[in-house]
């Protein structure tokens, strides 16, 4: 059929600026007239026209309430804006980090590649009706667009008088593979429904040592969970774990993709993936099943993860620091060594002294996956992570549930590969402990604290900023909350200038710096849809093989008393305790 392009006046919306992760608000506000419209056309003015005319464009998502609405939108405006042609994953399910894989690896039968995607979702966020939605732009390097664009995307939806669509096409079938062509004024315009799945298995298989995996996954010793929190990764986890690495169907927990996550959270840390949690014997009360080996967890777009063993919880930031420990041996794809590791700010120092003893580049860099982006470009990192359990390397531009999932599974691999009819397994636990044997442990825990008034958590941020000015007060204060913690040495905001374009990114965290190379950090947190999210990082270096093993939080105690009384979070927040510890 011929479709007509029609220009639709609209009048630009307040607060439509784009954060690191996109555009993230609740779904009655996306759903208002011209809402979700005006954010598209403006993105598509904020891109040269050599990426949007003739170009190839990926929309799908988590599968989230209002995707499949915002789908055929979005399909209806490229067509209006003379894209060539759009790719959607069935049943408009794609994970972040399959976008990224499709975006850099997928050639359609034309030879076409993707110019870039719009994602739809609001991550580790709560969906339905009454909860999130999100949106975001990635680049045809597969990765999150930068900040110039998604800087002239919220300045065009300050100015924006009309936008383009197609409202005669049809609605597309996304439930069926296959391929809708059209005619318009600019002339063909295709859609193509193609496998979610197949270009990011196909990726994992050329990365990983598949083979070495499934013999550990059928070793009558080994036991494993995977749980997906009814997130998209439960279009991946059947075809990876079941059918390409032989794992039991009842391996798998919540993989069955929801428009509201069965009504939870879909947020892999140890307070929301309660069922997984109990399953490996976390949970509160003791269960009189054995718990399997190895446990993880995915967000609902699948880009972040939880590690677990048998009652053994591991930290995102021990996490990353072990991947790449054990990566050259391990995973075939680094066989050739790494170019260099990366972590966020807030993470925990643990990959820093991965890095020195293998003498490797490394790289401390604000929140936010752009930052690691530049670096793989670059050609200077390999492997990069930050404590917001996310992990990932240099094969996409996301962080990548599943790929993290798939190296800890191939570590364990490596380590048992002439064990697997001995009497014990190497366990996770075990390969936790011998790292910090070697390095040292990094005592980490983080505690949010959620929908904040957003006026007080500021009001806080700005009294830490004034205190550090003055070492003297601050150590006055945390002397007076604990004589047995050490001084304050340094007391800053984190700056970083990329080293690859030369950008500064300032006011990225306030930092504690004290003289036993423990660190307090407090963040604003702008992943949520509404208040706001106080992140307080604490961090604890212990060499001493011999005290590696105490309790986390008890060992972080006295540090915790500390950053509550310079923070005065009690004061300011009205909060006692806060709404997730991980």
């Amino acid at each position: 059929m011929v479709f007509k392009v029609s220009k639709v006046s609209t009048t630009p919306i307040d607060g439509q600026k784009p954060g690191t992760s996109g555009l993230r608000k609740k779904v009655k506000v996306f759903i208002q007239p011209h809402y979700l419209q005006n954010f598209v056309q403006s993105t598509f003015n904020a891109l040269t026209p050599e990426k949007v005319r003739g170009a190839t464009l990926v929309v799908s998502g988590d599968g989230r309430y209002f995707s499949k609405d915002a789908i055929q939108i979005i399909i209806k405006m490229s067509a209006a804006n003379g894209v060539r042609r759009v790719w959607v994953g069935q049943n408009g399910l794609l994970s972040t980090p399959a976008v990224s894989a499709v975006i850099r690896e997928r050639v359609g039968v034309d030879g076409s590649k993707a110019n870039g995607a719009f994602i739809l979702t609001a991550s580790h966020n709560p969906g339905g009706p009454h909860e999130d939605f999100g949106i975001k732009y990635n680049m045809e390097n597969g990765g999150p667009a930068p900040e110039a664009i998604t800087d002239k995307i919220f300045e065009n939806t300050k100015t924006i008088t009309e936008y383009l669509i197609a409202e005669d096409l049809p609605n597309i079938d996304i439930s069926t593979i296959g391929v809708a062509n059209f005619l318009g004024p600019e002339g063909q315009f295709d859609v193509e429904v193609f496998d979610s799945a197949g270009d990011y298995v196909k990726l994992m298989k050329s990365i990983f040592d598949f083979e070495l995996i499934r013999k550990l996954l059928s070793s009558s010793k080994f036991t494993f969970c995977y749980d997906a929190l009814h997130g998209v990764a439960g279009a991946y986890a059947h075809r990876i774990f079941v059918e390409e690495l032989g794992a039991q169907e009842s391996s798998l927990l919540n993989c069955v993709p929801k428009e509201d996550f069965g009504g939870g959270h879909p947020d892999p840390n140890l307070t929301y993936a309660k069922e997984l949690v109990a399953r490996m014997g976390l949970g509160k009360s003791d269960s009189a099943v054995d718990p399997p080996e190895f446990g993880a967890a995915a967000d609902g777009d699948a880009d972040r993860n939880m590690i677990l063993g048998k009652r053994f919880f591991v930290t995102p930031s021990d996490s990353v620091a072990i991947i790449a420990a054990n990566a050259v041996d391990a995973i075939p794809y680094f066989s050739s060594g790494l170019k260099g590791v990366a972590r966020s700010m807030p993470t925990s120092a643990a990959l820093d002294v991965v890095a020195k003893n293998l003498n490797l580049k490394f790289f401390e860099v604000p929140t936010g996956w752009k930052f690691f982006g530049n670096l793989m470009d670059a050609g200077l990192c390999s492997i990069c992570g930050e404590e917001s359990f996310g992990t990932g390397s240099d094969h996409i531009r996301e962080k990548d549930g599943i790929w993290a999932v798939l190296a800890w599974l191939s570590i364990l691999a490596f380590k048992n590969k002439e064990n697997l009819n001995g009497d014990k397994l190497v366990t996770v636990e075990d390969i936790v402990r011998q790292h910090w044997a070697i390095y040292g442990r990094h005592y980490y825990t983080r505690y949010d604290y959620e929908n904040v008034d957003a006026g007080a958590a500021k009001d806080l941020m700005a009294c830490l900023v004034k205190l550090q000015s003055s070492l003297d007060e601050i150590n006055s204060i945390v002397k007076g909350a604990r004589s047995d913690v050490s001084n304050v040495v340094n007391a800053d905001e984190f700056e970083y200038k990329d080293p690859v374009d030369g950008s500064v990114s300032k006011h990225q965290g306030i930092r504690f710096l004290f003289e036993d190379g423990s660190r307090l950090v407090f963040r604003l947190s702008g992943t949520g849809s509404e208040g706001a999210t106080i992140r307080l990082y604490i961090e604890q270096y212990e060499k001493d093989s011999s005290k590696t093993g105490r309790d986390s939080q008890g060992a972080l105690a006295p540090l915790v008393e500390v950053a509550l009384k310079l923070s005065k979070m009690l004061e300011f927040t009205g909060r006692s305790a806060p709404t997730v510890i991980t």
